[in-house]
């Protein structure tokens, strides 16, 4: 990263490998990081990841994945789930700002990675509007029951603030549960064209995963966000009838406040994507606590043991 020592010199341009930027908190305590140095990076990454939404959906045999009902489903599922994203980076702007101030005095360097946050929140937010647009315009084509306004307004609630540490792990999650479904549709897609775009979506999803994990890990390392609030995090979507389930759960919770898309996915007995490959999202959740916190879980009873002993 840069900020190792010195700036680079006036009058280059350097650009690195564009990579997400890890190490947050050190970057700034130690190195004496700079934020217009560190949006540079960040931008220079959503550059080179940048695709276009029309040539993707160029690139489908519409009526070809019109007569295939599976795929029809995850085009459906994913149109809906996708108008939740816009609030979640909304909220994520907003709260991010907020903390960045309320830090500003005390920590310094945990102001700036919150301020980082903010920032880059606005690539995330542009990257979920190519995967909403592309989504809802394929159902369009292919024939899959439309969207009511009422339906698209009910989606956009913006979620309520939330401790930071907490609301970036659960957005961690999120985008595991999204690439992993996402992944197996690519799998399963009838059509290349249609296959392809999955895979770039599940590309993006595990790209946002990676900065809110490295965002996460800066709050820890802080030292002013206590780890248990990831493992709390972790719990929710792990436990018995858990969030992971989604949809499928047995009682699922009546939110007046926002929607959370895994709540929400209509599916059939053979279309049932959000419970297939249940262990690499567990094993995804593993990594992303490990990275966070420094400790290690290797189970599902080992994250409600852990959580506990935190919680103490």
């Amino acid at each position: 990263m840069p900020g190792e020592g010195s700036r680079r010199a006036p009058g280059t341009i350097e650009v690195d490998r564009p990579a997400v930027h890890q190490d947050l908190y050190r970057y700034f305590v130690e190195r004496g990081g700079s934020l217009t140095e560190l949006t540079w990076m960040q931008h220079t990454y959503h550059e080179s990841r940048r695709w276009s939404a029309v040539e993707m959906l160029c690139a489908i045999d519409v009526e070809r994945v019109a007569r295939a009902d599976l795929d029809k489903a995850y085009i459906w599922n994913a149109a809906r789930a996708e108008l939740t994203t816009k609030p979640g980076a909304d909220r994520l702007a907003r709260l991010a700002d907020k903390e960045c101030r309320a830090w500003a005095g005390r920590n310094p360097a945990l102001s700036a990675v919150m301020q980082a946050c903010g920032t880059w929140s606005r690539y995330w937010n542009e990257e979920e509007a190519h995967h909403e647009v592309v989504f809802n315009e394929l159902a369009y084509l292919v024939g899959t029951p439309p969207i009511e306004n009422e339906v698209f307004i009910e989606f956009r609630k913006i979620f309520p603030d939330d401790d930071m540490l907490r609301t970036l792990f659960l957005l961690a999650c999120s985008e595991i549960l999204a690439a992993v479904n996402y992944g197996h549709g690519a799998k399963h897609a009838a059509d290349p064209g249609l296959a392809a775009l999955f895979k770039q979506v599940a590309a993006d999803e595990v790209q946002h995963m990676c900065y809110f994990v490295a965002f996460a890990e800066a709050l820890v390392a802080s030292g002013e966000y206590p780890a248990k609030n990831a493992f709390a995090v972790a719990q929710l979507f792990l436990r018995e009838n858990g969030e992971l389930q989604g949809s499928a759960r047995a009682q699922i919770e009546r939110r007046d406040t926002h929607v959370n898309w895994w709540d929400h996915l209509v599916l059939t007995e053979n279309e049932r994507l959000n419970l297939d490959n249940q262990a690499k999202k567990q094993e995804m959740i593993f990594a992303a606590l490990r990275q966070v916190t420094g400790v290690e879980v290797r189970s599902v009873e080992a994250v409600e043991e852990t959580w506990m002993e935190l919680v103490g």
